[in-house]
């Protein structure tokens, strides 16, 4: 999957390896499995046990990886990142794995989420002289793991970690050792895999699959995994707490279907929300046709569920890069296009029930409702696997803001006669909950009804990022006068 004007952007993959003499390679293969996770750049540091080694670029693995470069990142432990921006710009600057030097030697990190306390703590770093080389709010964790002792008490990961809000996944390295973490609310996947002696850490387990390595488990909420030559250790930082908030698109969208999370198939997931979707929306239909390939699993399950037969009629061009995303309008509409042609033979005179993930801006569901009408379908039923989305996300997913999320701003009739659709169904909020299985209190879904887990204040954001250019301005003031005083002298 890659996303498109239309689609949210994943936040990023995460991998590690600890233990193994190919550790570069294997991270490559895990990136590799990754890469629909984030498609901006990509990275890989690796460690002997005495030196780091790094290489990072723009674009895709492949690309970024080429020749004898894998043969250069020499060491028995690894740390990946494939990543979209959610925080920070698009630029080489801030891609990672991020590396720092400091008093407690060399640390690399990489990051799955967003930080919903970033602008303050960076405000706060800044001010006792910190100063960041990128943009993303991973760089806090590295500078609050590098602060000198408070009241004799040394800094740590631990001691950073308790500082941090939001929804984090973390893969991070010292010189000799592997240490996953993952949020006291569990927002993101992390789990933890074995290759032989080796170790593994993985966004998603599709990744294991690829390498050979066996799933041992999820990592915990609020679990800090440690791994080094003296084995395996787990560390519980966090006060107990009753609320998990899973990110359950997840399910919907973003993971591979042939990965498991929380137990759970991904595929079986998707299938049964289409399975669902026909319960509470069913539509007299001559075909269901899904949206590939993020819609394939859910029509399945609605085709299985109605009876309707499937048609893959939507063909989709997997050689079509991020290289068409362009401002113009005839470049986006020839985007929307190029990536999915219809067979018109298959939906002409028919009833045509379309299965899709979800709707945001809803330009590009329009255009295959009017792809599909001027290929002679009689009918046009448009079903989503999950419900409208009203709020934007705070914890790392690119959702825009509320003013341009459709189903925000405009009723499902509305809707509809935009997408010039006959029916319009969205999975509800409960059917989407009961087709993963488990108890909603475990998810995260404030996308849909606006109940965010972790509190977030956009006016106290604005007000540290006033405050902070107002202070940049004062420097800059002070740094002219002092200039022309010298001048002057």
């Amino acid at each position: 999957m890659s996303a498109s004007p239309t689609h949210p952007k994943h936040y990023c993959g995460v991998f590690g390896v600890y233990g193994s003499p190919n550790a570069s390679e294997l991270t490559y293969c895990g990136l590799y499995a990754l890469q629909h996770r984030g498609q901006e750049s990509a990275g890989i540091v690796t460690s002997d046990g005495k030196q780091f080694r790094r290489h990072i670029g723009m674009g895709l693995v492949p690309n970024i990886f080429q020749g004898n470069m894998l043969h250069d990142l020499v060491g028995h432990i690894a740390v990946g990142h494939t990543r979209y921006s959610t925080t920070g710009s698009s630029i080489l600057q801030n891609a990672q794995p991020l590396v720092v030097n400091c008093a407690r030697g060399q640390i690399a990190i990489a990051h799955n989420g967003n930080l919903t306390n970033a602008s303050q703590l960076r405000d706060e770093l800044e001010e006792k002289g910190s100063i960041f080389q990128t943009t993303v709010d991973s760089e806090i964790i590295l500078h609050l793991m590098a602060q000198p002792p408070e009241n004799g008490e040394p800094n740590s990961l631990i001691t950073a970690l308790r500082r941090i809000e939001g929804a984090y996944s973390l893969v991070i390295m010292t010189n000799d050792e592997l240490i996953g973490v993952r949020d006291p609310f569990g927002f993101r996947p992390l789990s933890l895999g074995k290759l032989g002696d080796a170790w593994v850490l993985s966004s998603e387990t599709c990744a294991f699959d690829l390498i050979g390595a066996t799933l041992i488990r999820d990592l915990e909420p609020g679990e800090v995994v440690i791994i080094n030559s003296e084995g395996i250790r787990s560390v519980h930082p966090f006060p107990d707490q009753q609320r998990r908030a899973f990110c359950i698109f997840e399910y919907v969208y973003f993971a591979r279907p042939d990965s498991t999370i929380g137990g759970q198939s991904v595929y079986r997931a998707r299938v049964e929300m289409g399975r669902q979707l026909a319960r509470e929306h069913p539509v007299q239909a001559d075909i269901v046709v899904p949206v590939p390939d993020s819609g394939n699993y859910a029509a399945l399950g609605y085709a299985l569920e109605s009876g309707i037969p499937y048609e893959m009629a939507f063909v989709r061009n997997h050689y079509v890069g991020r290289s068409f995303l362009q401002p113009t309008q005839l470049i986006r509409d020839f985007n929307v296009r190029v990536k999915l042609n219809l067979i018109a033979d298959l939906v002409r005179g028919k009833r045509v029930a379309i299965v899709d993930d979800s709707i945001v801006r809803g330009t590009t569901s329009k255009a295959r409702v009017i792809s599909l009408k001027e290929a002679g379908a009689k009918e046009v039923h448009v079903l989503v696997s999950c419900p409208p989305h009203m709020n934007p996300c705070v914890y790392g997913i690119d959702f825009p803001d509320r003013k341009k999320l459709m189903a925000a701003n405009y009723t499902v009739d509305e809707i509809r006669r935009y997408l010039n659709a006959d029916s319009l169904g969205y999975l509800s909020l409960d059917g989407m909950v009961r087709a993963v299985g488990t108890d909603p209190k475990g998810f995260c879904l404030a996308c849909y009804n606006g109940d965010y887990p972790v509190p977030y204040s956009p006016s106290l954001e604005k007000h540290v990022m006033e405050r902070r250019a107002a202070r940049a301005e004062s420097f800059s003031e002070t740094f002219k006068k002092d200039a022309l005083q010298a001048r002057l002298l």
